[in-house]
């Protein structure tokens, strides 16, 4: 027996209206669904149409005007804090939340993050939920396929809040985003590994969440493309995680360049590496994406695309405090820089 069948009535059909109202299928100040078209809707009684009406309305959610209806409502009052949603945690995410806490205590600003473990849904959930509870900025680093939010977000009624994309984001024109140049980064990394050897290439993805990622597949393809163009003498070689990357997998696909998409990863790259006796960089090289802290300490230190994180969150903060007066939608798009190291 499902758990449905333990819940009132009531209580679900407040729940349905409830994830309606955080989700904006019903938006701001639009009027919801009377008691009759409850009664119609989902063949229920008065007394329970009114029941979950009065529940929304003692939460907050809705309000009731005598004699139009009841609407939905939002806070109209801003907290002085930004929420951060994030699909999942890494030392490159962390490593943008810790320059974002820095912007924001400049501006006496509190930092909070929400982790929704790229699931669409949630994230929809945390940004309404967020949005209504009147923070001051909502920021999102998107879930992996954009496409499964790319209508919530046209349609979002921020109200008070100022929404921003950051960072692995595919964002449209018609939204508030801070986006890396992935294509410039992955070109950057290229153009050094064929300078290295006359070897094959190797990407490694980092797929701990289930799902489509636009971003790999748009890095994917630009590494195609550039091999095709520049080196067609050459191979790309693709895996996910690291389970099947051993010494015998180099050699036999004798691979001479590493991009690796995790800075995690990439210490775990040339740790094992060094392990088996391969000299870095003259017989494999190694860039990842990120440069954090992690690739300067490591030893030895990692070559990095540096995504430039202290920019994307000073732009973000800048964004914020401007459309708190304005809300023209703005757009950045950080410009990736190459740092050569040990490998």
């Amino acid at each position: 027996m499902s758990d449905n069948a333990y819940t009132p009535i009531y209580q679900r059909l407040f729940n349905f209206y409830k994830e309606r109202i955080i989700n904006q299928e019903y938006l701001p100040d639009e009027r919801i669904d009377s008691i009759n078209r409850i009664v119609s809707r989902h063949n229920v009684s008065r007394e329970t149409a009114k029941l979950v009406l009065l529940k929304l309305s003692e939460d907050g959610f809705i309000i009731k005007k005598a004699g139009k209806g009841s609407f939905v409502t939002y806070t109209r009052q801003i907290q002085k804090a930004w929420g951060i949603v994030i699909p999942f945690y890494s030392s490159n995410i962390e490593e943008l939340i810790r320059l974002l806490d820095i912007e924001a205590a400049k501006l006496d600003r509190k930092i909070r993050y929400f982790l929704h473990y790229n699931e669409p849904q949630e994230e929809m959930r945390m940004v309404g939920t967020l949005v209504r509870e009147g923070y001051e900025a909502v920021i999102v680093v998107p879930n992996y396929d954009e496409s499964m939010t790319a209508k919530f977000y046209r349609g979002l009624n921020q109200g008070n809040s100022i929404v921003v994309l950051v960072d692995n984001t595919m964002g449209g024109s018609f939204f508030n985003y801070i986006i890396q140049s992935y294509d410039l980064g992955v070109k950057r990394a290229f153009n050094y590994l064929i300078t290295r050897n006359n070897k094959n290439l190797l990407f490694v993805k980092n797929e701990a969440w289930i799902g489509k990622y636009l971003v790999y597949e748009l890095m994917e393809q630009s590494l195609q493309v550039f091999i095709n163009r520049l080196a067609p003498d050459r191979k790309l070689f693709v895996i996910s995680g690291l389970d099947k990357f051993d010494k015998d997998y180099i050699i036999n696909n004798n691979i001479g360049g590493i991009i690796c998409f995790a800075d995690t990863d990439s210490l775990r790259i040339t740790g094992r590496i060094s392990m088996w006796g391969i000299k870095m960089p003259e017989e494999v090289s190694v860039v990842s994406y990120g440069n954090t802290e992690l690739t300067q300490l490591a030893n030895p230190a990692v070559t990095a695309v540096d995504c430039n994180y202290q920019e994307m969150a000073r732009l973000t903060a800048s964004l914020i405090c401007r459309d708190s007066k304005s809300r023209d939608t703005r757009q950045h798009v950080i410009q990736p820089e190459l740092i050569v190291r040990q490998t």
